[in-house]
Parts: structure tokens; C-alpha cells; sequence
């Protein structure tokens, strides 16, 4: 007999608790200094920008350990406002404390919606950013914080961020799928079967994060959004969507696509940089974001994958993103997909 499950959705104090106490372990944080690539590209950036930083005052959203602050200290800030509500907090004031930067970083325990800061800021700092950009939503406390804490002419980092898709062929989906064909040779038992079963289990509606490699991809990744940082509002949040059209590279399955984003550090007087969560790039914590269509489609050379992509945040909770994609892949009809990451399911069901 089938059982379908009613999800409610989440009160907002439910949801900000659950996604706050995800933080108060020591593996999301160790994974997060330990991405090279994400805490070196911030360092850099923060240390480029010391000219815009020295002596000016600091606001760092969602400090979580600290070290962006820290950083930002090292590059001459009077005074850095380390704003974090979940219970690392503490250990952020240990890490200040043990750097001897107390006298210029100040832990302040709480969400930047309530606390209260002596005076404005210069300067906003935040890694904000999850998994395919917008999932968990922390963005719109850096808008909050931007809007509320910023001076007219300052600076936020990260200023921009710009979303891509591109189709790819999953292999390890196929070896999956073929598997029940083998069983017969193996065992001397047909379940072939099985593999329409297997597919809809597989090919499913969820955002899978994973690494895609570079042999995987099918086509030049194309941009679909950009959010500069400085003007997106919240309203905007509620909708992020743009076209796109990409053209294949040869023949291939295409039974995915791969979501990616990077976000932009200005540099005055030296070119932007940019920390990317590309294929093509080295691999973040982030990694990408794969789309299973419901089944593979052929493609030749040059074969034009086109389409339109929306983000918008899921009806169960409003910190996690669900990705909607029209697309259609050479002369086929144009086929839609709604995607989510599966949340808090225990939590969430009644």
C-alpha cells in the first residue's frame, strides 16, 4: 500500500534553529578551513583590498570560527564586528583571544537582524554563499546587514556572484542503470526489470551535490544570473531565473545538468578575483550542484541545449532553494523539471 507523507512547512524559528545548530559542530567548520580553495581566495582578497580596509571598520556576517575577521585585522582594520548566532561563537572568541586581536575583533553572539553595533561599517565581509548559491539563504542577512549597517559608498565582499548550467553525462548513473541487466549472467536471475525501478529512484527530483568531472561536461557552461551585491534586494531573491543556451560538444547521453556559481572580489587597481565552483576549476566544498533529467536524451555535435532556469525558495522552508528548469535538447519538445534538496525530512514530516 502507498503512504504519502504531508511535509509542513517550518515556522521561521524552527527552520533558523535547525539551520544555526547545523553550525555548532566542529566538521562543517573543519571542512570549510580546510577548502583551500574557499579560505586562501578569501584571504587574498581581503589582503588586496587592504588599502580599502586599514583603519576602517569591519563587519563580518555569520563569522562562524572567526578567521575572516581575523583576516581582515591582519589587513589593518581599526575594528571588526564578528557577528555569529550559533554557538561556535565562542570558540571564535577563544581563536581571537589566542591571536592576541581582541583589542580589534569583537564576537558578538547573535543574528545580524537583532544585534545592535555601536556605529556603522566600512567595510562587509561574508562566505555566505551554499550549495548552488542560494540554498540555506544567508544572503538576505548580507542584504539585511547592507542595508541596515553599511555606509553610503562601502564596501561588501564578495560584491557579485553569477550562476551557470551546463549539460552533462553522469556515467556512474548508467553503470547504475545497466546494473540490473547483469544480474541474469551473474546469478541466473532476469531482473532487467528493475531498471525502470531503478531509474526513477535515481533520476529523482533531488539536487544532488557532487563533483562533476571535467570529461563529464558536454558543453561550454553558459550564465544564466548575476546578483551584484550592491543592489539585489530580497524581493529579488524570490525569483532568480534567466535563459540559456548551450551547444554540445559531440556525441553523448546528456541525463544531467550541473549547476555551478562563482562570486567576484574587486580589487582596486588589480584585476577582480574570482573563486569559482566551476568543473573546470579545483574542486571546492561545494562542488556542483547535478539535475537528473528524467531520462537521457542524444546529442551530436553542436547540438543546442536551450532553456530557462528558476530558483525560489522551497514552500517548507524558506532557507532552502529549489531549482525549476525548462529546457529542451535539439528538436525535442521542451520538458520541466522542479528540483530540491532534501531538508530537515525528519523534522519536517508529520
Amino acid at each position: 500500500m502507498s503512504h504519502v507523507v504531508k511535509k509542513r512547512k517550518l515556522d521561521k524559528s524552527r527552520q533558523d534553529r535547525l539551520y544555526f545548530d547545523s553550525y555548532s559542530d566542529v566538521t562543517i567548520h573543519e571542512e570549510m578551513i580546510a577548502d583551500h580553495v574557499r579560505t586562501n581566495t578569501y584571504r587574498t582578497a581581503i589582503l588586496r583590498n587592504s588599502e580599502l580596509i586599514r583603519g576602517k571598520v569591519v563587519l563580518d556576517v555569520g563569522a562562524g570560527t572567526g578567521v575572516l575577521s581575523i583576516f581582515c585585522a591582519q589587513a589593518g582594520a581599526k575594528k571588526v564586528f564578528a557577528v555569529e548566532a550559533c554557538s561556535i561563537a565562542e570558540q571564535a572568541a577563544k581563536i581571537v583571544k589566542h591571536n592576541n586581536m581582541e583589542d580589534r575583533v569583537e564576537v558578538i553572539r547573535g543574528t545580524v537582524e537583532t544585534v545592535d553595533l555601536p556605529e556603522k561599517v566600512e567595510v562587509i565581509v561574508s562566505e555566505w554563499m551554499g550549495y548552488a548559491l542560494l540554498h540555506e539563504s544567508m544572503l538576505n542577512s548580507v542584504l539585511y546587514a547592507r542595508d541596515k549597517w553599511l555606509k553610503p559608498g562601502g564596501v561588501i565582499l564578495p560584491s557579485k556572484a553569477e550562476l551557470y548550467i551546463a549539460p552533462i553525462s553522469d556515467p556512474v548513473v548508467e553503470d547504475r542503470l545497466h546494473f540490473w541487466y547483469t544480474v541474469k549472467d551473474q546469478y541466473g536471475v532476469d531482473m532487467s526489470c528493475m531498471s525502470d525501478f531503478a531509474r526513477r529512484c535515481i533520476m529523482n527530483s533531488d539536487i544532488t551535490v557532487n563533483s562533476v568531472t571535467v570529461e563529464d561536461v558536454l558543453s561550454h557552461p553558459a550564465r544564466f544570473a548575476e546578483l551584484d551585491l550592491c543592489s539585489v534586494t530580497v524581493d529579488e531573491l524570490r525569483a532568480v531565473k534567466g535563459r540559456f543556451r548551450c551547444e554540445s560538444f559531440g556525441s553523448a547521453a546528456v541525463n544531467a545538468f550541473c549547476v555551478y556559481f562563482t562570486v567576484t572580489f574587486p580589487c582596486p587597481d588589480k584585476q577582480a578575483l574570482v573563486l569559482s565552483t566551476s568543473p573546470f576549476k579545483p574542486e571546492t566544498h561545494w562542488k556542483q550542484a547535478v539535475l537528473y533529467l528524467d531520462a537521457p536524451v542524444e546529442v551530436v555535435q553542436d547540438t543546442p541545449v536551450t532553456g530557462e532556469v528558476s530558483m525560489y525558495p522551497s514552500e517548507e522552508s524558506a532557507r532552502h532553494i529549489c531549482i525549476h528548469v525548462d529546457y529542451s535538447i535539439g528538436e525535442q519538445k521542451t520538458q520541466s523539471k522542479t528540483f530540491s534538496i532534501p531538508d530537515w525530512s525528519s523534522e519536517a514530516q508529520s
